[in-house]
């Protein structure tokens, strides 16, 4: 399945249907009158946060939405059956912004909830309404309210707790395979990554979901390379992994402070995120060398380093401890297991 994280699409919600004109003509009822009854309302256009879903793909497909006009009036006082409402599916974090693509109008962050963007039209007056002492046989109607139509835009940032960033072959498409279930390309050339990747990572009895984003690049935020199009994805992580390649050719200290710059340019709070500077490839250089770029990088400001080999799952333990430390409990606890169970639940049944 291709991935998809922008749309534009047109909605409108459903007219009202207009009034009915109407007189009643009963044998054996001495007067008549005005019976003509409302017309119905138009359906809204509603958003849907689903699970099942990690693409905007269906969109480029289809993009005209609009909502069922409400029915007429009838006779005998009868409302308009009301125009169905429309439901737009949409994946978790999915963000509908207005034409201009900077104006948020729903932010769908929350599975099964549902959001009306455009409100169908009223249903129009029937004759009967507009009866009135002075006027015992009035023949005007309501053509029934217009609904609301739009272009908006769709743009997807993807629900995960923790963000994979780095240069272009830093070792992070092997990091998330090695932990996690996921089959992201691994290449020797950059830009392998072209799209981001998600994975669910088990470690200490809890899950928390991990995205991978293409590599950044110097001037990232500003559009090289693809990276920037894809930091939004990274907004909602509550910790962000720095992978820092120790046996390319830049200066890991370097890596760090053009990784850090670009977070810091793309603004929308990345720079503010906790980061864990992971120093990764140590399989690939002896252990001084190791310890001697792990001294630079405090010195340039890392708080702590974390050496690791994506492809090895060296050191990985404590990496993960440290992005468990960041994350609240209730991310997927489960119960360790072979825990003893309690002593009540280990007594024989008895119907006593």
């Amino acid at each position: 399945m291709h991935f998809l994280d922008q749309a534009k699409i047109f909605i409108r919600s459903g007219q009202g249907g207009p009034g009915a004109v109407s007189f009643r003509r009963e044998k054996y009822v001495e007067y008549g009158g005005p019976d003509g009854g409302n017309g119905g309302k138009g359906g809204d256009i509603i958003f849907e946060a689903v699970t099942g879903l990690n693409t905007l793909i269906d969109f480029r497909y289809t993009q005209h939405f609009k909502a069922q006009r409400g029915g007429g009036g009838a006779g005998q006082n009868r409302t308009g059956a009301g125009g169905n409402d429309l439901v737009i599916k949409v994946p978790v974090g999915t963000q509908v912004l207005d034409d201009d693509r900077e104006t948020v109008l729903l932010d769908m962050t929350e599975v099964g909830v549902q959001k009306v963007l455009l409100r169908g039209g009223d249903g129009g007056r029937g004759n009967a309404s507009y009866k009135s002492s002075t006027n015992r046989a009035p023949r005007q109607h309501g053509p029934g309210w217009p609904g609301e139509e739009m272009y908006v835009w769709l743009r997807l940032k993807l629900l995960a707790d923790a963000g994979l960033v780095g240069l272009p072959n830093a070792g992070k498409s092997t990091f998330i395979n090695q932990i996690t279930n996921t089959k992201a390309k691994v290449g020797d050339y950059a830009f392998t990554t072209l799209r981001p990747q998600l994975g669910v990572v088990r470690h200490r009895n809890r899950e928390f979901v991990l995205a991978d984003i293409p590599g950044l690049i110097e001037g990232a935020a500003d559009g090289a390379g693809i990276g920037d199009r894809f930091l939004g994805h990274i907004e909602r992580c509550r910790v962000l992994i720095h992978l820092i390649d120790i046996h390319s050719e830049t200066d890991p200290v370097e890596a760090m402070q053009i990784v850090e710059g670009e977070l810091e340019a793309y603004g929308a709070g990345l720079d503010e995120k906790p980061r864990l500077i992971a120093l990764n490839k140590i399989d690939l250089v002896d252990a001084e060398l190791v310890k001697a770029f792990t001294k630079e990088l405090r010195e340039a400001g890392a708080s702590k380093v974390y050496p690791i080999s994506g492809a090895t799952g060296k050191g990985m333990d404590a990496l993960l401890d440290a992005v468990l430390e960041h994350l609240p409990l209730a991310t997927a606890t489960e119960r360790p297991t072979g825990e003893v169970e309690e002593e009540a639940d280990q007594k024989p049944w008895s119907p006593i």
